[in-house]
């Protein structure tokens, strides 16, 4: 049960390692783009192109779509990147699994790869949680650490953590899985990139701009506001002598 980019990618992982799913679910075909050109999802994409069954329900939860996926006879169901409520009875019907891009109970929520990068974070990782009807606090049964490296941009980030999601969750599949409660008190979350999180404010130091710049690219972008009043795309940028050289921009 996935959407996004990142979804399709631990998809891909997943039937890599040879742990192909049954059925794959995702959200409803989209206008997207300048032309607004209804476009599938990246999960759709790719399991059409694998061979994979594909259901695009507009209500996952209602009796329709639990009735097909009841036809399936799942073992479990896994979540990644669905960008929309799973509620019950789905949640006690079958085991749910949810890949998460971070150390769960840091940065629970939307964007949590991107406010990694923006707060400085050191490291990262993978956790995969027994999804219940709170916001990334169900309970854990697998992490896995990776560096985030001074270069890593969005971009690199994500590939990396796709490949951890990926690989971990196919090494779950045949094995007992324990699970440890979240501990709430550390729980911070990933709220979804705004406008203004794309701001490059001239108050903030080179480094806080730089990590910006990074967490964005190269899905979002950030922006510079110039003296003449221009607003300018920043996709890539590089601190020199302290202070923050733009690389690559556009209009």
């Amino acid at each position: 049960i996935g959407t996004a980019q990142f979804a399709a990618n631990v998809l891909q992982h997943l039937v890599d390692a040879g742990a192909a799913p049954q059925l794959v679910i995702t959200r409803p075909d989209r206008p997207a783009g300048r032309g607004r050109k209804l476009t599938a999802p990246p999960v759709a994409e790719l399991a059409r192109e694998l061979g994979i069954s594909v259901a695009q329900p507009t209500e996952i939860n209602d009796e329709a779509s639990r009735s097909l996926i009841a036809e399936a006879q799942p073992e479990l169901l896994l979540v990644c990147a669905y960008g929309a409520m799973i509620d019950e009875p789905l949640l006690s019907d079958y085991e749910v699994l949810n890949i998460h891009p971070s150390l769960l109970p840091r940065w629970r929520g939307a964007a949590p790869i991107e406010r990694a990068i923006i707060a400085g974070d050191r490291q990262t990782g993978v956790s995969i949680m027994r999804l219940t009807e709170g916001l990334d606090s169900g309970p854990v049964c697998a992490t896995r650490i990776t560096p985030i490296n001074d270069d890593d941009d969005f971009g690199s980030l994500s590939s990396r953590l796709e490949q951890i999601g990926g690989e971990l969750l196919a090494e779950l599949l045949d094995q007992p899985r324990v699970f440890t409660e979240q501990d709430d008190s550390l729980a911070c979350y990933a709220e979804k990139i705004s406008s203004a999180d794309r701001i490059l404010d001239p108050a903030m130091s080179a480094d806080e701009r730089e990590r910006i710049v990074r967490a964005l690219s190269p899905h979002i972008g950030a922006r510079a506001l110039l003296d003449d009043g221009t607003m300018l795309g920043v996709r890539s940028a590089r601190l020199s002598d302290g202070e923050l050289i733009y690389d690559r921009v556009v209009p």
